[in-house]
C-alpha cells in the first residue's frame, strides 16, 4: 500500500461516482467529446486503484445512463467501442489486481458483442476479493425501481410480505451495502437518475474537478471530507 494512504478511521464501505465532465474537458483542449471520453475511460484504472489502496470495498461507477440513448448516435456508438476496447485492455490487469468487476444496469438492450465481453470479465474477476467495481452502464435509477417491482409481480409477492428489505434485494444492487459517499466530479449538483433508491442517506461531495483530471489526490480529499461528517440517519 503506498505511503501517501490516509490513515482515518471513518472511511466509507461503498462510493459512488457520477462522471462527470468529460466533454467539457475536450471543449477547453479544442478536442472532440469523444476525446474526452477516451480520456474519462482511461482514467478508470487509476481512479479504481486508489480507491483500492485506501481500503474502499465496493466502487461503483456511473458509466452510461438509459437516458444517454438520446445523445447523437456517433457519440453513442464512439462510447460503446469506447468501452468494449476497454474491457478487452483492461480485464487481465483487473485480474491481477484483485479487482472483482460487476454490472449494473440492463445488460440485454446492449449488442450482443458487447454482452458476451462484460459478461466474460465478470466470469474472470468473480472469485477477486480486494474491491468490488460496479459499473452502471445502460443504468437508471427508476428502471431499476420498475424492473424490481416486476420482478415482485412475477415472483407473487403478497403485498403483507414486502418491506425495504424484500424490495433491496430485487434491485440490481442485491447484495451489496448501499452508498455511503456518492461523489460527482465537474461541479454539478444533482443525482441524474442514479441510485436514488440506494442513496437515500448517501452523504454527497461535489468538485469542480473534471473525471479525466480526477486523480488520487482528489480521491483522498473526497475520503477526508467524507470523514468529517457526522451520519445520523434521520436521528439525532
Amino acid at each position: 500500500m503506498p505511503d501517501s494512504c490516509l490513515q482515518i478511521a471513518n472511511l466509507p464501505t461503498h462510493v459512488a461516482i457520477i462522471m462527470d465532465g468529460n466533454g467539457r474537458w475536450a471543449q477547453q483542449r479544442g478536442l472532440p467529446r469523444l476525446a474526452g471520453h477516451r480520456a474519462g475511460t482511461e482514467n478508470v484504472s487509476r481512479v479504481i486503484e486508489a480507491f483500492s489502496d485506501e481500503g474502499i470495498k465496493f466502487l461503483t461507477l456511473y458509466a452510461f445512463s438509459t437516458e444517454n440513448w438520446g445523445r447523437p448516435q456517433p457519440e453513442v456508438n464512439g462510447l460503446l467501442q469506447i468501452l468494449a476496447e476497454m474491457i478487452d485492455k483492461e480485464t487481465e490487469n483487473l485480474f491481477r489486481n484483485g479487482v472483482r468487476l460487476m454490472h449494473l444496469g440492463r445488460i440485454e438492450e446492449l449488442s450482443l458483442e458487447l454482452q458476451k465481453a462484460v459478461r466474460r470479465t465478470v466470469k474472470r474477476t468473480e472469485s477477486n476479493t480486494k474491491i468490488n467495481v460496479c459499473v452502471a452502464f445502460n443504468y437508471g435509477g427508476r428502471a431499476e425501481i420498475l424492473d424490481a417491482v416486476r420482478r415482485l409481480l412475477v415472483e407473487g409477492i403478497e403485498a403483507s410480505q414486502l418491506d425495504e428489505e424484500a424490495f433491496s434485494q430485487r434491485l440490481y444492487t442485491a447484495g451489496m451495502p448501499d452508498p455511503d459517499l456518492i461523489i460527482r466530479t465537474a461541479g454539478e449538483m444533482r443525482l441524474s437518475n442514479f441510485l436514488i433508491w440506494q442513496a437515500a442517506y448517501a452523504e454527497y461531495y461535489t468538485t469542480p474537478v473534471f473525471w479525466p483530471d480526477f486523480g488520487r489526490e482528489d480521491v483522498q480529499q473526497s475520503l477526508l471530507a467524507y470523514s468529517q461528517r457526522q451520519r445520523r440517519f434521520g436521528g439525532l
